[in-house]
């Protein structure tokens, strides 16, 4: 409990005063409707709603973040608030692990009449992204590996990768009857993939505290054939998406009740070297909100799945989390930020995997600054998830490997007995949010997972944008 005090109050003391000033200079132009409509709130927004923050952020899987964002909301004559008719937003920021978002992302219920259509043109390279191996706890993850401090040391960055993603998407939603919508979208993800550049790296380090030039986790499974030559570099991969949804929420970004729950199918095409790799993925996703007192208390959770249908997909490709709405810069196959919180990315990386997380989303206080209204949030969570369709290993070929090594032992690396290749992976924290206009929503999550092989550092700390789902 000691643990969760002080994360409230290191959140409060760095980050509250630098939110409260960017607030304070917003630029904010309003459009004045010449009729008064009784279905407008009486402290609803009107017109443009233009937000200019730097980013300076921490996030345990991606280090100190620089850079800056701009978010442009446009409520039109404010009947639709908190929900918005344009939502345009805009970050170029890099941080101290070298991970980076170059991002353009554009969300409107109002461009095409009766239609949601979302676009999004992203660059995020990342050198080093996580790398843990297949299969949750199948691979084993040892903390002395990383650490300096233990005569079992590799390197810092023995489970990382490079991974390097570009990405530009399109989709639309239309109605079907009531609450019943129908979804379609296309895009590309573009990935590059390789082992961590060390030499890169340690330019930027001091004698002494330079990175060893080891092979790391990735290289081995590159060495072992468990990656294969084909996809080791990444590859192109055009997409077509479609489903349905349901959706009775009251609220887009701060539900109070309601359900959403959608299925789709995802055909991701490949071609040169990886045209092997023609894969079709389903996922579901079910959401439920409901209001313990009215919108200052509301429990909130979200189950669903993702696995591979037909086809091979590469191992990239399974580290990516399909969702009909990007919300995010992007979402990690199981663990991180963005999905399993407290858990190392890409932790489960499998060709299928469940989820679930579960929240109370307290709002403490409201107040208003500048005619922008705000309040202070709080919200404990739960979150699981498991293998449900587990990655090829060849554990007779792996034998082999490892018998003809001196130095190295197949049980530091793997544990092949299904009891933990379907143990669950869990996690639990605490979260603290700072919302302007219910849709600018600055979050600091500090979470701890279960079990030490999921993190080596016991737990982590994010901040970031918006509500986890």
């Amino acid at each position: 409990m000691s643990r969760i005090f002080q994360f409230l109050f290191q959140f409060m003391r760095k980050y509250l005063c630098l939110f409260m000033l960017c607030s304070c200079v917003l630029l904010k132009a309003e459009h004045k409707s010449s009729v008064d409509s009784l279905s407008v709130r009486s402290d609803a927004q009107k017109g443009w709603t233009f937000g200019a923050l730097p980013c300076v952020a921490y996030d345990a899987d991606a280090g100190f973040q620089y850079g800056a964002l701009a978010n442009i909301y446009y409520y039109g004559d404010g009947s639709t608030y908190p929900n918005y008719l344009h939502s345009f937003y805009v970050e170029a920021s890099y941080t101290t692990m070298h991970y980076g978002v170059f991002r353009l992302f554009y969300d409107s219920d109002y461009l095409i009449p009766e239609h949601r259509f979302i676009f999004d043109i992203s660059y995020v390279p990342n050198a080093m992204s996580d790398f843990l191996g297949f299969n949750g706890y199948t691979s084993r993850m040892n903390a002395d590996w990383i650490d300096p401090a233990t005569d079992a040391y590799k390197s810092k960055v023995f489970y990382k990768y490079q991974n390097n993603l570009f990405r530009t998407s399109a989709d639309i939603e239309g109605t079907i009857s009531d609450h019943w919508k129908w979804n379609a979208g296309l895009g590309v993800l573009g990935y590059m993939t390789d082992a961590v550049n060390v030499n890169m790296l340690n330019k930027a380090r001091k004698e002494g505290n330079k990175l060893p030039n080891v092979p790391t986790l990735y290289q081995h499974y590159v060495d072992w054939g468990i990656i294969s030559a084909n996809e080791a570099h990444g590859g192109w991969h055009p997409y077509l998406r479609g489903g349905i949804t349901y959706d009775s929420r009251d609220y887009r970004t701060f539900p109070t009740k309601g359900i959403y729950a959608d299925a789709f199918l995802t055909y991701s095409a490949a071609f040169g070297a990886q045209a092997s790799y023609n894969h079709l993925k389903a996922n579901f996703n079910f959401r439920h909100f409901v209001s313990l007192y009215r919108d200052y208390a509301v429990f909130a959770y979200r189950v669903g799945a993702q696995s591979l249908l037909a086809g091979r997909s590469p191992f990239y490709m399974d580290s990516y989390f399909n969702t009909l709405f990007l919300q995010r810069e992007l979402y990690e196959a199981l663990g991180g930020g963005n999905s399993l919180r407290g858990i190392m990315c890409n932790r489960i990386l499998s060709k299928g995997f469940a989820y679930a997380n579960i929240e109370f989303r307290f709002k403490l206080v409201k107040f208003d600054i500048a005619k922008q209204h705000f309040y202070i949030g709080l919200n404990p969570f739960l979150d699981g998830g498991m293998v449900i369709r587990p990655a090829y290993l060849d554990e007779q070929a792996l034998q082999q490997v490892f018998a003809a090594s001196d130095s190295e032992f197949i049980g530091d690396y793997f544990d092949f007995s299904s009891s933990q290749l379907y143990a669950p992976h869990l996690s639990a924290g605490i979260g603290l949010k700072i919302a302007m206009n219910e849709n600018f929503v600055l979050s600091g999550e500090w979470a701890a997972p279960f079990n030490k092989q999921d993190a080596p550092n016991l737990d982590s700390f994010y901040v970031k944008f918006g509500y986890l789902f």
